[in-house]
């Protein structure tokens, strides 16, 4: 599987500046107002020199690269189940919903939340995810060690749900976002998973990577769709 860098250099993740729209533009000027009303207002600072070019730049390459994410989070997902046997990939299989130490599904009212408490928590759980990921590519590497496509996926998306998660962290600085407090220690949530999992068995094992796989693809799903509402022109 490519990397994301590898990527980028076939699809581009349209780095160029935006320019702000003129008044009356529709949604450009819409994204550019809410933009403006995020960024933390310095008065010290050079009235001349402006940070919404290099701001309105980082959300773009951001939300450029969740898109991409989100791409090979469902390849991920779906080569995962291919692997996995029966009953896994059976129409009308429905796994329990183990709950993962550390991270959970985002909430029903997450849309609804301010841009940067949201993506607060989606920074939250792109920082427990690769963990968990590094968990999933062992058990796999154990019970599927030809499936080196699987595993590369895996490895690649820890790497990538990491660069993600900075990314993110780069935007709500730009914007002046305040940080929430210390999150719990991803490595100990993946560890406790990696414990249960392994003292369950064999199924429980493979139902934990499916529900890991589908949270990666979920949260940087939510991520893209979060970044999109503050491009300017982006969805309503």
């Amino acid at each position: 599987m490519p990397s994301a860098r590898g990527e980028q250099g076939s699809e581009g993740l349209e780095a160029g500046v935006w320019v702000p729209a003129t008044p009356g533009s529709g949604k450009g000027a819409a994204r550019a107002g809410e933009s403006r009303a995020l960024v933390s207002e310095d008065p010290q600072a050079d009235s001349s020199i402006s940070p919404l070019p290099h701001l309105e730049a980082k959300i773009h390459q951001t939300h450029s690269l969740a898109r991409l994410l989100t791409k090979y989070a469902e390849q991920l997902l779906q080569e995962y189940v291919q692997h996995q046997g029966d009953p896994f990939g059976l129409p009308g299989f429905s796994p329990p919903r183990l709950p993962v130490a550390g991270l959970s599904a985002p909430a029903p009212g997450h849309a609804g939340l301010p841009a940067a408490e949201r993506l607060q928590l989606d920074a939250g759980a792109l920082s427990a995810l690769p963990p968990l990921l590094d968990v999933v590519r062992r058990h796999q590497a154990e019970l599927n060690p030809r499936a080196l496509r699987l595993l590369r996926r895996l490895e690649d998306a820890a790497r990538q749900a990491r660069a993600l998660g900075a990314a993110v962290e780069a935007v709500l600085a730009a914007l002046g976002a305040e940080t929430r407090g210390p999150r719990p220690e991803p490595a100990v949530a993946a560890a406790a998973a990696a414990a249960a999992a392994t003292d369950a068995g064999v199924f429980p094992a493979k139902v934990l990577g499916l529900r890991v796989c589908g949270l990666y693809r979920e949260w940087v799903s939510r991520t893209e769709g979060d970044l999109g509402q503050l491009v300017p022109g982006g969805p309503a």
